[in-house]
């Protein structure tokens, strides 16, 4: 009898293994599916040669098409914080940038004076300010240099009025979206890092660091040179700031440039290579160094030299620097207040935040390491392509007062996992669980390589965990809400980098609690009850503070919507739609990534390829998803549990399973 139960039970596992490989949903285009990308409100954007379309991602249920020619994954960009797509098309002499209603598929504005996709931008919705990025005619191959030179438009958010716009000097190098062999590509400005709207000003980093006044276009502070050093992407830091200035990096300097005057108060000077930095309290954390991709070809390579050094925020004076790293080095993480994790090629090290000297260091045996973080549980785990390991680290809990002011009361930390010891003792490390996928030997080996990339990358797309308590402490501060308000390809196009620049980066990709709203949303209120945990805002909040009634007066057009779901329904069904939407914007302003995939054969009964996704913190191998074949943009929803992937005409979504 026993017997028998247990092979009905098997029955049904296969016979659900089976059902699974099977789509959950799939959703037929007019013709092969040129791109898709999913948004915050849980919608799937998806391109055709003739139209765009929005599908509910949970459901495959399509809510509108567009009717537009000639749309590549750079045509389309969100504004972060609204409810807004910009649709930049590009038909012959005619060329224009909408505005567009993600939920409805209404066109809110439209501007005929763009030529170009917009590459980046940066929103200010309390300024009424949306500054974007554009370049023309950006396709050719890879392993070509390829520039160009990219224009700035700034216009009002409400309405598209125009304010001033800027053509860069020179042209610039761009970075291939993909790194598909004999093809033409479209290429991207992913290789720089975004435009910044800061007190009333506009910062630029593609020939350097310009600042210009975000209303009047009147050039500020400029210091030019030469970005992407050596062929290589983002070697200079995303730009951080604190109550009196911003610090920005490039050409082996950093810059403080005080945020009440926009004047260069201090620099320093012969650091090197530049791509990490972080405040705390008086000192500004630099890693110098690391692993980088690049642009030419997508493979990483190293630059040095290679280390951490300590600068004070008063005066630029370098406190220390610490030169102990090998080739490799990884992306660094606070494990406390005074305690930074790094790993390089061979070693996982411990460095005193207030000195700069070596606590300790281990072996982490962790090939070609590329990231480290540290877990909820306080624990350390290092990881590249293929492999994760999570080790126990414990360093001597120091009494002594930081040096160096930390003045920032929200800078509270509950340090678990370090346990008061000897002073003098090293740390004393144990490792807890190694996990390691390798990916498929079959098949095209640069495809397998990229969707094994693409597969790791997906953790870091929605900033992972906070991958140090001191990314926890900034979730509430002004530094989340402003560089959240800031759009690059680094989100959508995530596989096309290193796992170290991922891992330093994962920390800003996360979602303001806070919505302006300008299209169906915004004429609709009874929804917005029904959403707790999210501020929005509508145009009439907005109006007499800067916009003066123009948003109220915005003219919608549906002249080029067609099976638009809004039509078909209800006002009451309209609300729910709405309120389902704004909940999964809520969930995933909140989400906090668990688990790292890798693409890899699947043990048996599965006997295919497919992706693992192993908790973080566990260890284990929880989840798995039955696709083999998935397409080089496949990408996650983890508020869905969905992966999605194209297949012809066909945009496909599979179960992401639970082990």
């Amino acid at each position: 009898m026993k017997v028998s139960v247990l092979l009905l039970c098997l029955l049904c596992f296969f016979a659900a293994i089976q059902t699974n490989a099977q789509p959950v949903w799939q959703a037929g285009l007019d013709s092969q599916v040129r791109f898709y990308q999913t948004t915050d409100f849980g919608i799937v954007l998806a391109g055709s040669d003739n139209s765009l379309f929005a599908f509910d991602g949970q459901t495959g249920e399509r809510i509108w098409r567009k009717k537009t020619r000639g749309l590549d994954e750079t045509s389309i960009t969100a504004v972060p914080a609204t409810d807004l797509i910009l649709i930049s098309t590009d038909e012959g002499d005619k060329s224009r940038m909408e505005a567009v209603d993600l939920i409805s598929g209404e066109t809110l504005w439209r501007s005929d004076k763009v030529k170009g996709d917009v590459m980046q931008l940066a929103v200010e919705p309390a300024q009424d300010l949306l500054a974007v990025v554009l370049v023309k005619k950006a396709k050719g191959k890879i392993g070509e240099e390829f520039k160009r030179s990219p224009v700035i438009h700034v216009f009002q958010l409400s309405n598209g009025d125009e304010l001033w716009k800027k053509e860069l000097d020179s042209d610039v190098q761009m970075m291939p979206a993909r790194f598909i062999e004999n093809a033409e590509i479209p290429y991207t400005l992913d290789n720089y890092r975004p435009p910044l709207i800061l007190d009333g000003r506009l910062y630029v980093f593609y020939e350097g660091a310009t600042s210009y006044d975000a209303r009047t276009g009147r050039t500020g502070e400029r210091d030019k040179f030469k970005i992407n050093e050596g062929g290589l992407a983002l070697t200079e830091a995303d730009p951080v700031f604190d109550e009196k200035y911003l610090y920005t990096s490039g050409k082996g300097k950093i810059r403080a440039i005080n945020r009440r005057t926009f004047k260069t108060e201090w620099e320093a000077k012969d650091l090197g290579v530049t791509p990490e930095m972080a405040i705390v309290g008086n000192v500004l954390y630099v890693r110098t160094g690391g692993q980088f991709t690049r642009i030419k070809d997508g493979e990483t390579e190293e630059r040095g030299s290679f280390g951490v050094s300590a600068i004070d925020t008063k005066n630029g004076k370098t406190l220390w620097r610490y030169k102990g790293a090998d080739k490799g080095l990884t992306n660094f993480v606070f494990a406390d207040l005074n305690t930074i994790l790094i790993a390089d090629k061979d070693d996982l090290i411990t460095i005193d935040a207030r000195t700069g000297k070596k606590i300790a260091n281990f072996e982490h045996d962790v090939e070609k390491a590329q990231f480290v973080l540290i877990n909820e549980r306080g624990n350390a785990v290092v990881g590249g392509r293929d492999e994760i390991a999570s080790f126990e680290v414990r360093s001597p809990k120091s009494r002594a007062e930081n040096p160096f002011e930390i003045q920032d009361s929200k800078l509270k930390f509950q340090n678990s996992f370090l346990e008061t010891q000897n002073p003098k003792s090293k740390i004393q490390n144990q490792e807890i669980w190694r996990v390691k996928h390798k990916a498929p030997s079959r098949g095209v080996f640069r495809v397998v390589a990229g969707i094994a990339l693409r597969a790791t990358a997906l953790y870091f797309r929605y900033g992972g965990l906070a991958t140090s308590a001191l990314n926890i402490a900034r979730g509430a501060g002004i530094a989340r809400s402003i560089l959240g308000l800031r759009s690059s390809g680094l989100r959508t196009r995530f596989g096309s980098f290193d796992l170290t620049t991922l891992a330093s980066n994962s920390a800003k990709n996360y979602l303001s609690d806070q919505i302006t709203v300008f299209g169906i949303a915004s004429r609709t209120p009874n929804f917005i009850n029904r959403v707790s945990g999210l501020q929005i805002i509508t145009p009439s909040q907005l109006r007499g503070k800067v916009i003066s009634g123009v948003a109220g007066r915005l003219t919608p057009s549906r002249a080029d919507i067609q099976e638009s779901i809004f039509e078909r329904i209800d006002p009451i069904r309209q609300v729910e739609k709405l309120s389902d939407y704004f909940l999964r914007r809520k969930r995933l302003s909140e989400l906090r990534g668990n688990y790292m995939y890798f693409y890899t054969d699947l043990p048996k009964p599965f006997d295919k390829k497919g992706l693992i996704g192993v908790n973080v913190h566990t260890g284990r191998d929880s989840r798995f998803v039955l696709v083999s074949d998935p397409d080089a943009q496949f990408t996650t929803d983890e508020t869905v549990s969905l992966l999605y992937s194209a297949n012809g005409n066909r945009l496909q979504a599979f179960d992401v399973l639970e082990k």
